[in-house]
């Protein structure tokens, strides 16, 4: 996933937002990448229906944003729009095809709508993603592993360039995962590790501490 400019793992494609701290201008007097950003503002607080809103914009605007803006998908998922985040998830694929991420919030979307059984016949194919323990995060998706081997598959990455963030990886799509396979107790427990303990300063960072307000209401 990328900051919707160019192809990235969502996780590194940039720092925390941080909310407007004035009035919002008009759309119209806006250029797409403030359009963009104001949309990130708005997921960052939880607004999303603004910031689906604010995407389009910037997609009108700038039609070579769309396959890349990951983040719209995100936006969608949280408003319930889980066709418009499956069509989105699948477009990006054509920009970005080995990033486990993409496939799993597409996975989510779909079982939404159609349950996991459908979600999992319809698991987007991925190329190697080498970030730790994604890979294993896919199997989990697809069925074929357990949130207990993700964890040991991150764990094993102690003192590694990549120890934070894969524990961050590992409990942030372990908490989505039951979370859809509706075990709330342990949804809630796992994204609140990677929304408090294990964190990351990146974008998804703060999709999981906005998930994690969100299981707390």
């Amino acid at each position: 996933m990328g900051d919707g400019s160019e192809v990235a793992p969502a996780s590194e494609a940039e720092g925390p937002l941080e909310p407007e701290a004035v009035a919002e201008p008009v759309t119209e007097e806006l250029s797409w990448s403030e359009l963009d950003r104001r949309g990130d503002g708005h997921l960052k607080a939880g607004r999303f229906v603004d910031a689906i809103a604010d995407f389009d914009a910037a997609i009108a605007l700038q039609s070579s944003l769309e396959a890349h803006h990951w983040r719209r998908g995100i936006a969608h998922y949280y408003a319930g729009r889980y066709a418009d985040g499956a069509a989105q998830f699948e477009l990006h694929r054509t920009v970005n095809g080995n990033d486990v991420e993409n496939a799993a919030w597409h996975f989510l979307c779909v079982a939404r709508m159609d349950g996991v059984a459908a979600a999992r016949a319809r698991l987007l194919p991925v190329a190697p993603d080498s970030r730790v323990p994604m890979m294993e995060v896919l199997e989990m998706f697809a069925g074929r592993s357990t949130p207990e081997q993700v964890l040991e598959v991150a764990s094993a990455a102690d003192g590694t360039a990549q120890s934070e963030s894969a524990l961050f990886y590992a409990y942030l799509y372990i908490g989505l995962y039951h979370e859809v396979l509706d075990r709330p107790a342990e949804a809630r427990a796992a994204i609140g590790v990677a929304a408090t303990e294990h964190t990351s300063p990146y974008y998804m960072g703060d999709v999981a501490r906005v998930h994690a307000a969100l299981l707390a209401e």
